[in-house]
């Protein structure tokens, strides 16, 4: 059924000639010579990004790398899916994109890496949703009711992955299409960030909708790291030229 629904939306994409992004799992091959052949087996699949050209065809597949859970794959995304390994990029439209998904978002290491390889816009998916009225209550639990007043959410997902995107876009100066489920409980609506990190289009909570964003990476936006961030990706910690003063080598003295 899913490989069927696939199809259908690979034959949508090349009628209507637009590019897709499709969230799936991919199934890998049986893991032992004595195992029956197909897919499925002894593998766990990816959790993956379809990546579809505007002629219908798979141009290229981006797997979740960091999956959730702990070390030894018994919890989480791990105990369900084989983490990814590479970056994905693809230019649509003289666009050059990079593909991410959900937990990925805690770790800023990628954004930089997808930064050094030209990408401008991210399109970095979620599933931040279907929370039951007792996951929710631990998780208020959990961040205090006596500060809940002070953040925009009541989850982790709802107050860190909104507040991370506009951080990461501003940090460096990208694009990015946050789609989130519109499954009860989503934890926020879908949204788009600009690379300014100003928040463009939101979609509501628990509904489902299209968001249209225009992407203009020709626009003078605002960039406060621009003359810097070439420096930093190459790890050069600091902006201006340090110079050598005994007093500036000296830090235990006023």
């Amino acid at each position: 059924m899913l490989e069927a629904l696939t199809l259908r939306v690979m034959e949508l994409a090349g009628e209507l000639g637009i590019w897709a992004v499709l969230g799936s799992a991919h199934p890998l091959t049986w893991g032992s010579p004595q195992a029956r052949p197909g897919r499925g087996g002894g593998h766990k699949p990816h959790n993956s990004l379809y990546v579809l050209d505007d002629t219908g065809a798979l141009a290229d597949r981006y797997d979740k790398r960091f999956c959730s859970g702990d070390p030894e794959g018994r919890t989480g995304d791990l105990a369900h899916y084989t983490p990814g390994d590479h970056p994905t990029v693809f230019t649509v439209k003289g666009v050059r994109c990079g593909a991410l998904i959900c937990y990925d978002f805690r770790f800023p290491e990628l954004y930089r890496d997808y930064v050094r390889q030209g990408v401008q816009l991210v399109l970095h998916s979620y599933h931040a949703a279907r929370m039951t009225p007792a996951k929710v209550r631990a998780i208020r639990a959990a961040i205090g009711e006596d500060v809940l007043h002070l953040n925009t959410s009541d989850t982790y997902p709802g107050i860190t992955m909104p507040a991370t995107m506009t951080a990461q876009a501003a940090a460096n100066h990208v694009w990015i299409s946050c789609p989130n489920s519109s499954a009860r409980q989503s934890c926020w609506g879908s949204f788009f960030v600009r690379a300014d990190g100003v928040t463009t289009g939101r979609l509501r909570r628990d509904r489902a909708g299209v968001l249209i964003s225009t992407v203009d990476t020709e626009a003078p936006l605002y960039d406060s790291t621009r003359h810097w961030r070439a420096n930093a990706l190459s790890g050069v910690l600091n902006s201006g030229t340090p110079v050598r003063d005994p007093r500036s080598a000296d830090r235990t003295s006023l």
